[in-house]
């Protein structure tokens, strides 16, 4: 006998390496907790004393710069470029990479490399950009760590436009590679590529009715789809679903106008060829194409074979050239729609003279008719897109300024705050979504403010809410929210159900002079006196313990804060404090899980956190669901120890709430939700639980919740990096 079941492969096939997780596979409700350790240091081949942004510092960044243009019009036999130029395609793997990101939950976007990894890699939407990253390798491999693929990535679009006559905006370094797909991000239900949009809306007519947080209007397209609403061409309709996707990404009308105008002023749209004849993506493709997909038996080492979309064409006559040619096209010929080799929806002009018409990517010999989307008919029929599009007709220097902005915008979004920005070409004007905050004061007496808050008159409950409110609506996704700024004394903040308006108008009333007389930041005091309600009750709870507190913080105004785009980080749900601002389809725990993600915090801190926080008794409200102490404020282990205790049993009850009872008496002893719970029904989340509920570590507990807090309150604090 070999050892094995039937005498088969003793090896576990695709268990480490499959999307569909053994546990998630049998156990289809079981709560994954895989998404706060997907991008830990078991993933990650750098060294552990590795530092990404002091390499980066001492990055040679203009010759990297030099490097990359060059590249442009070096075209390789295995894939090449359009009119020599390879222009086009960098832009749309810059362009790509970044627009997956959505403002709903900030996920996507280009500041991790993500576009390498699936499901990106392989999304129809993304077709071919496989030799896009290929191309870009040799300059990968030259300039080694410091050089991220993300930056690199964005750089190649950066070089492009300038290479093409266009003067960019700027460009950050700074961005970190993940090493392995995102499966936090929730792209849709969909089985299949491209399913039919009305899965996504409540109403397909309504755009705004997607389902949140989605921004794209298939599954594996970046945006709109370039043949119409479901594939039916009606540039009116498209124009509806133009502006909800654009303004998902918090793009206004004139920033969606002219990246649509602008990113379509260059390259061109492959569909020569049948569909049907492209091989698999790079996902499915066998392992002897190494990672290369959608493989073309009529390429011919021709760049006017490539295929890609499906539609075929330029939209412009010059398409290695920043000029106003698209508009030129646009409006000055009647265009009617038509069908690509490959059988797409695409328009195309009425009665152009060939001399004006762009000539073939291969042979300049043959002219081509141009293309339209059905989107970029869209910025004539709609009448808001076409008088924007008046208006860079009229002055080309504020369209090319106005698309430079956008760009830089599209490309940057997700970066976080210009200290988060790298090399020689950070622009120093700071840019409202860029959410700036002024430095704040270092030299106040800390000691001090702590007296005064201390003496406020405020419960610590008051202050550890307060403090953790300011903090919790950080996103590592887009580094945005934090306590740094102070914003939650702004709108729309200051007015959030979760931030119970009334509690934080008292203890702001509190702060603020104190704040005022000491010369800290309100940002600053709102922290530490979160530390101080904190430290109060530990030592209620008999230890003593100093939270560690990094002064620095600034304060926003309301000039630096586009309101509206806040309006995201409003929390409907809440497990640390227990807060839901009504029912939702999915549980509690699912979304605290997702807060925790989004906090960028560890299952074990998650869950020293939580018990911590039912201990301080501050949940929304002055709800007692979880409040599984009977002294409660301090910060004790007592949730742990009570919630694994076996004298008590765990009964559910009419409002989909739960009593916790004593099994003797069959009295009820604490209430409880589901986001309590799943730390003794979850057995990875148990396992932490059982830690912290030991008689040994009562200790360790209050120094480990300690350390979570502060990395909470310090998450948004760029300033303290290297």
């Amino acid at each position: 006998m070999d050892g094995t079941v039937g005498g088969g492969c003793p090896f576990a096939h695709g268990g480490n390496t499959t999307l569909d997780k053994p546990v998630t596979k049998w156990w289809p409700n079981a709560l994954n907790l895989d998404i706060l350790h997907q991008h830990g240091a078991r993933t990650n081949p750098m060294d552990p004393d590795y530092d990404h942004r002091a390499a980066v510092k001492a990055l040679d960044f203009e010759a990297v710069k030099s490097d990359v243009k060059a590249l442009m019009t070096d075209s390789q036999d295995w894939w090449p470029a359009d009119w020599g130029h390879y222009g086009g395609l960098m832009i749309r793997l810059a362009w790509h990479s970044a627009g997956s990101y959505r403002m709903g939950d900030g996920r996507g976007g280009a500041g991790s490399g993500n576009i390498r990894f699936a499901p990106l890699n392989s999304w129809p939407d993304n077709a071919s950009l496989d030799k896009a990253r290929r191309l870009l390798w040799p300059v990968k491999k030259k300039h080694g760590n410091a050089l991220s693929w993300a930056d690199l990535i964005i750089l190649a679009g950066n070089m492009a436009y300038e290479s093409m006559g266009l003067k960019t905006f700027g460009f950050g370094f700074g961005r970190a590679d993940i090493w392995g797909p995102e499966t936090d991000i929730n792209w849709g239900f969909e089985d299949e590529w491209l399913a039919d949009s009305a899965n996504r809306y409540d109403d397909l007519d309504q755009p705004s009715t997607m389902y949140n947080p989605l921004a794209s209007v298939h599954m594996g397209l970046i945006y709109v789809n370039p043949e119409g609403v479901n594939g039916e061409a009606d540039p009116a309709r498209t124009a509806l679903h133009v502006r909800e996707t654009f303004a998902r990404m918090a793009m206004n009308d004139e920033e969606t106008a002219a990246l649509t105008c602008g990113g379509h002023t260059v390259g061109k749209a492959h569909g020569r060829g049948a569909t049907d004849k492209i091989g698999v993506e790079p996902e499915a493709a066998g392992i002897e194409a190494q990672g290369f997909g959608w493989a073309n038996p009529g390429h011919d080492a021709k760049a006017a074979n490539a295929f890609t979309s499906g539609i075929e064409g330029a939209w412009t006559q010059n398409p290695t050239k920043w000029d106003m040619g698209y508009f030129d096209y646009l409006f000055n010929y009647e265009w009617q729609l038509t069908k690509s080799p490959a059988g797409a929806n695409q328009w195309e002009p009425v009665d152009m003279p060939d001399d004006v018409k762009p000539v073939d990517a291969t042979d300049p010999s043959i002219h081509h008719n141009p293309m339209m989307t059905d989107a970029d008919m869209a910025m004539k029929v709609d009448p808001i897109y076409n008088k924007i599009c008046q208006k860079f007709m009229a002055d080309p220097d504020y369209f090319a300024d106005t698309f430079a902005r956008a760009w830089f915008k599209l490309t940057h979004r997700d970066m976080g705050p210009r200290a988060n920005y790298l090399g020689n070409d950070v622009p120093a004007e700071d840019l409202i979504w860029q959410d700036p905050v002024p430095a704040g004061s270092t030299s106040y007496d800390v000691n001090a403010v702590k007296a005064k808050i201390a003496d406020s008159g405020l419960s610590a409950a008051e202050m550890i809410a307060t403090a953790w409110d300011s903090a919790r609506t950080y996103r590592g996704s887009d580094k945005r929210g934090g306590a740094n700024g102070a914003r939650i004394r702004l709108a729309p903040q200051k007015d959030w159900q979760a931030n119970e308006p009334a509690r934080l108008a008292k203890v702001l009333a509190a702060l603020e002079p104190i704040a005022a007389d000491t010369g800290a930041s309100i940002a600053d005091v709102i922290v530490l006196a979160g530390n101080v309600g904190l430290e109060q009750s530990i030592k209620a709870a008999g230890q003593s313990v100093e939270v560690p507190f990094a002064a620095g913080r600034g304060d926003a105004t309301d000039a630096m804060t586009d309101a509206e785009s806040f309006s995201v980080l409003e929390p409907l749900a809440d497990g640390f404090r227990n807060f839901e601002k009504e029912k939702y389809a999915v549980g509690p725990e699912e979304l605290l899980l997702d807060r925790a993600q989004l906090l960028g915090i560890t299952a074990a801190e998650l869950t020293v956190l939580l018990g911590g926080m039912r201990a301080l008794d501050v949940n929304h409200g002055g709800s007692k669901h979880g409040v599984f102490t009977d002294r409660p404020g301090q910060l004790t282990n007592d949730f742990f120890v009570n919630l694994t205790d076996m004298n008590n049993s765990w009964v559910p009850a009419s409002d989909g709430t739960f009593e916790i009872r004593d099994r003797k008496s069959n009295s009820v002893k604490w209430t409880a939700t589901s986001a309590d719970l799943v730390f003794g029904s979850n057995s990875i989340l148990r396992s932490y639980a059982e830690v912290y509920a030991q008689d040994d570590n009562g200790e360790k507990f209050v120094r480990d919740f300690v350390a979570a807090w502060t990395k909470v309150m310090n998450a948004d604090r760029f300033d303290l990096q290297a």
